[in-house]
């Protein structure tokens, strides 16, 4: 939500008439395209507009608002506003008020309206921008018809069309349409009046035509253009109905009758202030057709009264005035305009206005210099015992026995061990997701259920994940939170749509069913007194049927057996299939072929509930989200579950969010080194997965190279299906990783997505560092710029060959691992522990069954109790108790040395690389050039190597200091030995640091 004006009608600034027409002729000329119609003439347009009256008649409908009067308040565009109220607008027809105004010379307007009494209509805060001629603004959605026109004023043949929006959930339609042999008309068309719950009604003259061409919209650029083919609709009465057109057909509403029922109230409205911004929450209405938005009633403060329109259960309002009272109210509004009554009212007070702390700004340098620290935040380092929490399988898992909760490192143990990472030479920090969390075993943070919300199990006093962020950038630490687009816990989003499961409270279920307790909300830390727990879900069960359930046979017995032998129910449990889960925000399928166009439209696991990523309400929910932790300054996003999301969708939506977000606060720069990487999971050795381009890593780093429908779920499956027919043989190439012989060229990322990767074609063949080398560089020519790919042997999921293990091939083999890592294309990443070979050989992750203490995600924090001083990264200047131990093993020796030699070395951070004319089995030269720096290098990994055709001149190795002077362009290379390298850099430095157990 962006935040209200100042006062009611500020003005934004005018836009010159060129940009509008180009824009004019952009969107008219992409409509054209999708529905079939004629691309506009640019010149025609610019006539037009240079001849057209520059009059606008504006429509507003009124009947959601019940306002006795209304007013428009306006400004031509770069004119003056009216004054406050503006001017009475008057009745035209039934839920409609009209007003014709002279705009001069201009060619739209700015506009606001109101009742006169100060309660006012802005667009949420963003005024509306209307053109010329005659305009609709019905609940928040600008169309162009009158919806006063008499349609039987014509003598030709006419068509009545009614449109169903019952699968799409649009809350307006209009329909775009060209009477055979004539024009289309201006996108988006005309306005299509509610006929009856799900349907749209519009009777047309189309002249002495027999049929027309038609596609539908929201007038929000949300699509129906029949899969591109366009809707062939003949003269008399037609319905159109999941893509299905029925001529002389029934009106669909004949039998049925008005809906006249109005929305229950909202209940449970909450208010909670934090510095000048309110969040506002509330339980979904219930109505006998369904809900479909939400106006939320703001007063308070020095702007008025303020009306809403939400989609979801929640409202974000920023930009208060300081140390105000403000109170909401909330009416829930159905499909045929039925408004409830209002709620309750919330009252919020808000504080003083938050300073923009230095601190919070990203560092914004180029995350290639950067090598990643991979945690787990509540396994890594318990700061304060008191946010420890074990969760319904405490004693199950075996982790009470061990004292040791699934909940025990947090934030603080993180600013508290920050020092411990940079002193093995790190200067990134990858944790794992932040957002509040749902479920049994949700201690990893993959298991959102509050997007908004930190989890209060990782902060404390003094704290919270804005300490963490700073105290990181203090440090010249980068931060990198991991984010899920893909799916919520099973258990919902809070804000967007949680469900109500059947629970049986008797001597089976009761331990895990609670009771329910007026006024307690889940927090996941805080415990409810009536239950004694934490992971309290009497919010989210009904032993009674609620109103408009559509799971079946709720509360009657499955037959089945839980593990305990427990009597299972239907609805106990959120599934896909169930019907628990509205198709307008969650997919309701299982995955049946993960190589498949439905590995990205259908749940994953049973917790992991699949979000519908192409429905408006979510991208806003999720975009909105994310934003506030771009604004607390975080250095970048690893994406989890990337490839469960398709490409179009990320490419049209959420990276754009992302990168527009980060330059409106921050700035082009910062946002350009905001790193983006993508898990696609893609675990085989083939460089295209299985052959399928959608599914395979690189295809994620490009931009899309055709239109598709404006219907993003439409577009999708077209995009999908393209690509797939294409084939791997036509996929981009880049040479953004590569030399250019020995030089180094301007790398083009002009067909860039937004997204780099995780490298998963290395990661999958690190069984031994050659098997990775060679597999890692046969696929660099497909992905838009290598040396932005995350590089790590194992995480917190799979171990190489996607072992279930963590990697336990020796410390020899680690060490050449690392060797490569760091001096190979690309950013070296490292699993908390694996510094240690931390629980090597032992199973990753086993669930809820057995004791964490003897997976790979043990807690961390034993190995590092004491204290370590540091004065640089990857420099020790003290170390006592365990600590100095830890720091003491001869793979952090080995680390520290590597990050002292890349940090030296500008080629090893972002130089492109070469093999031509280099014999030897892991051997290369890279080079990066900017500005002042030329940074040349030969690296060899464990074996030998001759480099031919060289430059000239004088190399060091920051290994051992060995000078060689180049005449010939040539220079050979004895082999250093397992773990060990070389790295002659030109006019380099020579020695850098002090021989460790390999590097020597």
């Amino acid at each position: 939500m962006r935040p209200a004006p100042t006062s009611p009608g500020r003005a934004k600034p005018p836009r010159p008439l060129r940009r509008l027409l180009a824009v004019c002729v952009a969107v008219a000329g992409l409509a054209a395209l999708l529905t079939g119609g004629p691309v506009p003439d640019p010149v025609a347009l610019r006539t037009a507009a240079d001849t057209a009256a520059n009059t606008a008649t504006v429509f507003y409908y009124t009947k959601t608002k019940n306002w006795s009067a209304t007013y428009l308040h306006y400004a031509p565009d770069g004119g003056s506003w009216t004054t406050v109220p503006g001017m009475a607008m008057d009745a035209a027809c039934t839920d409609w008020v009209r007003k014709t105004v002279d705009l001069g010379t201009a060619t739209g307007l700015q506009a606001t309206f109101n009742n006169g009494s100060g309660t006012w209509d802005n667009n949420a805060g963003g005024n509306y921008a209307l053109g010329t001629g005659t305009i609709t603004v019905k609940d928040g959605v600008v169309a162009h018809s009158d919806p006063c026109a008499d349609p039987g004023t014509g003598d030709g043949n006419r068509a009545t069309v009614y449109y169903s929006t019952a699968t799409t959930g649009w809350t307006t339609a209009n329909i775009h349409y060209a009477p055979a042999g004539g024009a289309w008309t201006a996108v988006p068309g005309v306005g299509m009046e509610a006929a009856c719950a799900g349907w749209w009604k519009k009777t047309l003259d189309i002249g002495t035509a027999t049929s027309l061409k038609a596609a539908f919209n929201n007038g929000n650029g949300v699509w129906d253009n029949n899969n591109s083919a366009d809707y062939t609709i003949p003269a008399g009465t037609a319905t159109v109905e999941d893509r299905t057109v029925t001529t002389d057909a029934v009106d669909p509403c004949s039998a049925e009758e008005p809906d006249t029922e109005a929305p229950g109230a909202p209940t449970r409205v909450t208010a909670t202030a934090t510095g000048t911004s309110v969040v506002v929450t509330w339980d979904a209405a219930s109505d006998n057709k369904g809900v479909v938005k939400y106006q939320v009633t703001r007063t308070g403060g020095t702007r008025g009264t303020i009306v809403s329109d939400v989609g979801a259960t929640v409202f974000s309002d920023t930009g208060l005035d300081e140390k105000t009272a403000y109170t909401y109210t909330v009416k829930a509004v159905d499909a045929a305009g039925n408004t409830s009554p209002a709620s309750a009212p919330a009252t919020a007070t808000t504080g003083e206005r938050a300073p923009e702390p230095a601190p919070g700004t990203p560092l914004g340098t180029d995350p290639r210099k950067d090598p990643i620290y991979f945690v787990l935040t509540a396994r890594f380092y318990d700061g304060d015992s008191a946010n420890d929490r074990g969760g319904s399988q405490h004693v199950k898992s075996g982790n009470a026995a061990d004292n040791d909760p699934m909940f025990r490192g947090d934030f603080k143990g993180l600013v508290d061990k920050l020092d411990y990472i940079k002193a093995l030479g790190f200067s990134a920090v990858w944790i794992t997701p932040v957002v509040l969390n749902r479920s049994d075993y949700d201690y990893h943070g993959y298991h959102g259920y509050d997007f908004y919300k930190v989890d209060p199990r990782l902060e404390s006093a003094g704290a919270s994940y804005q300490d963490l962020i700073n105290a990181a950038h203090a440090k010249g630490m980068k931060i990198y939170q991991d984010v899920v687009y893909n799916h919520s816990s099973r258990w919902g989003a809070k804000g967007l749509f949680t469900p109500t499961v059947y629970g049986v409270r008797d001597s089976q279920w009761s331990w895990y069913y609670d009771e329910k307790s007026e006024g307690f909300e889940y927090d996941g830390l805080t415990v409810e007194p009536k239950s004694g727990k934490a992971y309290y879900n009497g919010d989210l069960w009904s032993t009674a049927e609620p109103a408009g359930n559509t799971c079946l046979n709720w509360g009657k017995p499955t037959g089945g057996r839980s593990a305990e032998g427990y009597t299972l129910y239907n609805c106990q449990w959120p599934s896909p299939t169930s019907g628990m889960f509205p198709k307008a925000y969650y997919h309701r399928c299982w995955i049946g072929n993960w190589e498949g166009e439905d590995s990205r439209s259908c749940w994953l696991h049973e917790d992991l509930a699949d979000f519908d990523t192409e429905s408006t309400p979510v991208q806003n929910y999720l975009i909105g989200a994310y934003d506030k932790y771009i604004d607390m300054g975080v250095d970048g996003f690893r994406v989890d579950t990337a490839v469960h999301i398709p490409r179009v969708t990320w490419n049209r939506r959420f990276l754009p969010a992302v990168q527009e977000r980060v330059t409106q606060k921050f700035g082009a720069d910062a946002a350009r080194n905001f790193l983006v990487f993508g898990e696609v999971g893609a675990f085989v050795n083939d460089k295209w997965n299985r052959g399928s381009v959608n599914h395979s890593a690189q295809f994620y780093t490009w931009k899309e190279r055709k239109e598709y429908s404006a219907d993003d779920e439409a577009a999708a499956l077209e995009q999908y299906t393209y690509e797939e027919q294409l084939g791997t043989g036509s996929q981009p190439t880049s040479t953004n990783a590569f030399l250019d012989g020995n030089a180094y060229h301007t790398p083009d990322h002009s067909r860039f997505s937004g997204m780099n990767i995780i490298d998963m074609r290395m990661h999958m063949n690190f069984g031994d560092a050659q098997n990775a080398y060679n597999n890692g560089k046969d696929s660099d020519d497909s992905v838009n710029d290598a040396t932005y790919n995350v590089v790590y042997v194992d995480s917190h999921d799979y171990g190489p060959n996607k072992s279930s293990t963590r990697y336990s091939g020796g410390t020899d083999a680690w060490a050449e691992n690392m060797a490569l890592m760091w001096t190979f294309r690309g950013i070296p990443t490292l699993y908390y522990g694996s510094e240690i070979e931390f629980q090597k050989g032992r199973q990753i992750d086993c669930g809820p069954t057995c004791p964490l203490a003897s997976t790979g995600r043990a807690y961390y924090g034993d190995h590092l109790t004491g204290s370590v001083t540091v004065s640089d990264f990857g420099k020790v200047d003290s170390a006592s108790g365990v600590v100095a131990t830890t720091l003491s093993q001869p793979l952090v020796k080995h680390l520290q040395r590597l990050n002292q030699i890349r940090r030296a070395v500008p080629a090893l951070q972002a130089g492109q690389y070469s093999t031509d004319g280099i014999s030897g089995a892991m051997a290369f030269k890279r080079r990066y050039t900017s500005g002042s720096t030329d940074s040349f290098a030969l690296v060899t990994v464990t074996g030998g190597a001759t480099y031919t055709g060289i430059p000239n001149g004088t190399y060091r190795d920051a290994v051992t200091g060995d000078v060689r002077t180049v005449t010939g362009g040539s220079l050979s290379v004895a082999a250093p030995g397992q773990g060990n390298l070389r790295v002659y850099v030109l006019n380099g430095p020579g020695k850098i640091g002090t021989d460790g157990p390999y590097l020597k």
